[in-house]
Parts: C-alpha cells; structure tokens; sequence
C-alpha cells in the first residue's frame, strides 16, 4: 500500500550493509525562482535489518516526531538536538557548536547508544587545534548526552571522563591604553570600522552583543541600546549611550535597516568571524596594533570604569555580570539616570 503524500518513505540502500533499509520524512518544501515544482527536504530516521524495522520507525515517528529510535547515530542525534538548540542560542555560539561537530566526523555513523569515553577521547586527541576548540568538542559533547538521557537513549554521560591535556591557556587579553585610544579618536575619519571598536570602549558589550544589536534596540531620543547575552543577567540589559560616541551611534543608525551593524546585503547581522578578522584586523593592523583583539574593547571599559570609580554595582548592571551580594541582587535597583551619570564618568 502506498503511503499519504508527506508521509515519508522507506527505500532500500545500494551495496551489502548489515543494515539495508533507511526511512525517512519530508520536513519541508522549497520553491526557488524559476523552478516550476517544490523541492523536498528530508530527514532521515536512521537505516535498519529489515523493511519492517524501517516502516515501524517510520509510524513511530508520526505517533511522536520527538521520539528517538534506540539505532539513532551520533549525526541524527545531533540534527534533532540542534534543531531544537540552535533556535534558542547566538550565532556566534551556533557557529562554536558546528565548527566542534566538524571534528567529530569518526563518530556521525556511529549508534549514540554505543558511544564510550574511548570514542569521545579518539577525538579529543586527534584534534590539532587549540585547548579551546578541544574544550568547545567537550561542551558539545556533553550537551548531546544530556539530550540523550532526557530521551532515554542512554543511562550514562561519558563526557565527565574526557581529558583535554593541560590546562586553560593564560589570557593574553589586555585593554588599549590611553594612548592607543587617543589614537582611535584620531583616526575616526580615516579608518572604516574604527567607530565599532570605540562603541564597544564606551559600552561594554561584547562583540557578539553589537553585531547582534537590531536597530529597534537603540533609543536616539533617550540615548540608550538594549540587548545582551551570556547570563541572565546579561541578556536584555539595558546600557546608556555614553555622550562621545552618540555621533557614531547616530551615523550607524538606519531605521530602514533590521540591524545596527548589518552583513554587506544588510539582511541579516555581520558574521563575528568576518569583523574579528578581516575589519578589525585590518584596522589594528593600519594603526599598529596587531595584538589587540575585538574582546579588548570589553576590557578597556571595565578598567576605564574602575578607574573613574563609576559605582560597583553599576558597572556590573551596563556589563551584565551577575552580583554575588543578595542586597544587590534582590533590593537595590538602578535607574537609566543613575547608569547614565555613572558612564558620563568615563573620559
């Protein structure tokens, strides 16, 4: 009998294999200009021994979309889990979890059930990129496993028991000088993209905040942006628009545009990998300063910030760092003008 239209399909897969029949679903139909039909977009629900096998998953996945057959690889539980992740986080942080999932080719045919610390530590060791990308494979690790104890899959997280080798290497951050911000003002209107790095001098946000930063976020006439990500108490902060750089702000702002800092088809936010290494790159580069990086920025604020003895509490409200004291965090509360008299501080 043939199955409803959408329903899905099982067919059988070319070659001898242990397990010949694969089933899979339509989850979406594409219509390009110029094309005269849809196309289908699929997914798959994993190969299985026999046709009976497959059509059973095959109805098990319309009793409930979410269900996870116990075959499941490491590349189907990874599809399911970022479908439902990658809506919820940044980009930059979506990108963090697809350039680990690169390194972990070894393990996408692979049941996920069947997986043990010898196949999570293969390929920690066989990466040869930095501590960081082998501590981004582990985070990712570690948030598949979760999903798949929510669903049963499995009975044990192994990702506890994966060595990085070594330690955390030493921050080499450190905050531009006064001198070297002197030379940022001085070259406003030489250099493109010098504004972006004196807006985030003078605000705090991290670099992903700013690229992500929509235009309906920045207040011309209160002279504040609202955005933020991280914690919970960073996301949706609230940060007065320090008085230097309100001609910056206003240049940068376009209300027939989406975002503040938009890709060069201005549909969407520019890439974090594209400012960090090519503008931002380029313009430490032209002015001498090769060693700095986006984060700097971040950090020039908080020290500026200290040095203008701008109140504690304050700096962490405009920086979306949680407050450790259960006054502060409970029953004191800062007002935009409080926020704004505190920044104004900041020369």
């Amino acid at each position: 009998m043939r199955n409803p239209n959408g329903y899905g399909c099982v067919y059988k897969l070319s070659g001898k294999r242990r397990k010949p029949f694969a089933a899979r679903v339509t989850i979406d139909w594409t219509l390009k200009d110029g094309q005269q039909t849809a196309t289908q977009k699929y997914k798959s629900l994993g190969t299985f021994a026999t046709r009976a096998e497959a059509l059973s998953a095959l109805a098990a996945y319309h009793d409930d979309p979410h269900a996870i057959p116990g075959s499941i690889t490491f590349a189907q539980l990874y599809d399911r889990w970022s479908d439902r992740k990658f809506t919820k986080i940044s980009d930059s942080t979506v990108k963090s979890y697809k350039a680990a999932y690169n390194w972990c080719a070894a393990l996408y045919d692979l049941p996920f059930a069947s997986l043990k610390t010898d196949h999570l530590q293969s390929v920690i060791d066989g990466c040869t990129a930095d501590w960081h990308t082998k501590k981004a494979i582990k985070t990712l690790f570690n948030q598949l496993f979760s999903y798949a104890l929510e669903n049963d899959l499995v009975g044990k997280n192994y990702t506890q028991f994966v060595d990085l080798g070594g330690s955390a290497p030493a921050t080499t951050r450190r905050p531009f000088t006064r001198k070297e911000q002197k030379l940022l003002w001085q070259h406003l209107g030489d250099l493109d993209w010098i504004d972006t790095v004196l807006i985030m001098i003078y605000t705090g946000w991290r670099i992903g905040e700013l690229l992500a930063m929509r235009t309906d976020d920045v207040d011309l006439t209160e002279w504040t942006m609202r955005g933020g990500s991280k914690t919970e108490a960073g996301k949706n902060r609230l940060v007065p628009i320090h008085s230097r750089i309100r001609p910056l702000i206003a240049r940068l702002y376009d209300p027939g545009r989406e975002y503040l800092i938009p890709s060069p088809d201005g549909n969407r936010p520019l890439s974090y990998y594209t400012y960090r290494d090519v503008y931002f790159r380029r313009v430490m580069e032209q002015l001498g300063m090769p060693d700095h990086r986006p984060h700097d920025c971040r950090h020039t604020f908080a020290s500026e910030a200290d040095s203008a003895e701008m109140n504690k509490l304050c700096i962490k409200r405009i920086m979306g760092h949680a407050s450790q004291d259960i006054t502060d965090r409970v029953y004191t509360h800062k007002t935009i003008e409080e926020l704004r008299r505190e920044i104004e501080k900041i020369p």
